[in-house]
């Protein structure tokens, strides 16, 4: 008998809600998330991939939600949508003397990510040479660290690797700031010494725009912000036959379904927070993670107390349908306050399982990381047998939205107490990331 009593009661609960004019509890509602997924990973949207109309749809669509929640913009933006410009660089030229002689463009590969780069003084450069029997991937990485003006004279019998490298570099690079200061050129010869020379290289520059989608709910302390936020950009339409959108369901509409959902609860709540609540969907995580490194330069990285990144929650763990895994679990108390803050309750929170897949950092929150945030991302997926991940049958119909509708549930209760000003993860130090 006591069942239909708390259902009589939860009904006369509402009717007095609607009665008075006051707004119902919040909840997260299934329905609500398989509507919001199901827009994200539709056709329409193509994928999602970055300089499409079809991530300018889902940009759209994501503003629309947070501004039928009631979000405010974030400091500074007159938009839910943080925009920021990207330069894409495709080779266009390169013309070397060196000692004298004329060297062949197909022995050159000149990276800059500016519109031109000249040097024409050996006083002026880092100078590595890779001998016959030297490890020339060892030394590259010895000349993407240096500062300033880098050739390397890369010995002939490195002669298949340098055109292995000559085909990769020459599909050009995107980047978020043009830097006319440093440069590497790398030149396959048999000389070791630099006596003279005379090096010209350009590149095609092209401007595209990015948004990234954020919005907030102020508490009482503004400088102390609690961050959900996932990608919602994926890898767009590939390939001529078949299936051919990949529709990103999982990775991440699934994330971004519950950022928007988990937006739409707090702010159901009608009370204002003790921590400012920022909610983000980031851009271009798929090629770069540029969104979220424009998003942390920003705002004051010290002034986020942790950031829930919740990246591929659409699946079941092996721990079950109300669990889920943290990556980074040893470098912040982030995880263990979590586990906490759901003890009597039916979710679970526990380490990443795949540590051998370095999942910290292959995703957004590795970026904020790095500025010492307790940034983590949250996940469900079995990574290492899950048989839709960049692929074009990562669809909706894949999805368990039951078990991912309970996970957002969990990751809300999870937040509850760090949210409330009642817990404070530990920062991370930015030296044990890498």
């Amino acid at each position: 008998m006591k069942k239909p009593c708390r259902v009589m009661l939860s009904i006369a609960l509402i009717s007095i809600y609607t009665l008075m004019g006051c707004q119902k509890p919040a909840e997260i509602d299934q329905a609500d998330v398989t509507r919001i997924i199901t827009t994200l990973a539709a056709d329409d949207m193509e994928g999602r991939a970055i300089f499409t109309p079809g991530i300018e749809k889902a940009a759209d669509f994501i503003a629309s939600e947070f501004e039928k929640t009631g979000l405010e913009y974030i400091d500074g933006l007159d938009s839910y949508k943080q925009k920021f410009d990207m330069y894409s660089l495709t080779p266009e030229s390169a013309s070397v003397t060196l000692n004298g002689r004329t060297v062949k463009e197909e022995n050159v590969i000149a990276m800059t990510n500016a519109k031109s780069l000249e040097i024409n003084d050996p006083d002026d450069i880092n100078l590595i040479v890779v001998g016959a029997k030297d490890n020339m991937q060892q030394a590259f990485g010895q000349a993407r660290r240096a500062e300033g003006k880098t050739l390397m004279l890369i010995n002939t019998a490195h002669k298949d690797i340098f055109g292995r490298f000559k085909g990769f570099f020459s599909r050009g690079n995107r980047v978020m700031e043009l830097d006319v200061e440093n440069g590497m050129v790398m030149i396959l010869t048999d000389v070791s010494k630099v006596n003279s020379i005379d090096l010209k290289a350009s590149n095609t520059v092209k401007t595209e725009s990015l948004a990234n989608v954020a919005g907030k709910i102020s508490g009482n302390r503004s400088n102390e912000i609690i961050l959900f936020s996932a990608h919602y950009d994926h890898l767009g339409i590939r390939g001529s036959e078949g299936d051919t959108i990949y529709n990103g369901a999982n990775d991440d509409a699934s994330g971004t379904t519950a950022v928007m959902t988990l937006a739409k609860y707090f702010k159901d709540m009608g009370k204002k927070p003790e921590r400012t609540i920022m909610f983000v969907a980031f851009t271009a995580e798929e090629s770069g993670g540029f969104g979220s490194k424009y998003f942390s330069q920003q705002l004051n990285p010290d002034e986020i107390v942790a950031m829930f990144n919740i990246e591929m929650i659409g699946t079941s763990s092996t721990e079950g349908t109300n669990s889920a895994w943290i990556t980074g679990f040893d470098k912040s108390d982030f995880g263990t306050l979590l586990q906490k803050a759901v003890e009597g309750t039916e979710y679970k929170f526990y380490a990443d399982p795949y540590p051998t897949q370095n999942l910290f950092y292959r995703s957004d929150n590795a970026t904020l990381a790095r500025l010492g945030v307790p940034a983590h991302s949250i996940s469900t997926t079995q990574i290492d047998i899950d048989p839709y991940y960049h692929k074009a049958t990562d669809e909706v119909s894949t999805i368990d939205l039951e078990h991912m509708t309970n996970t957002i549930k969990a990751i809300a209760a999870g937040a509850t107490r760090m949210i409330a000003g009642e817990d404070t993860p530990t920062r991370v130090d930015p030296a044990n990331v890498n």
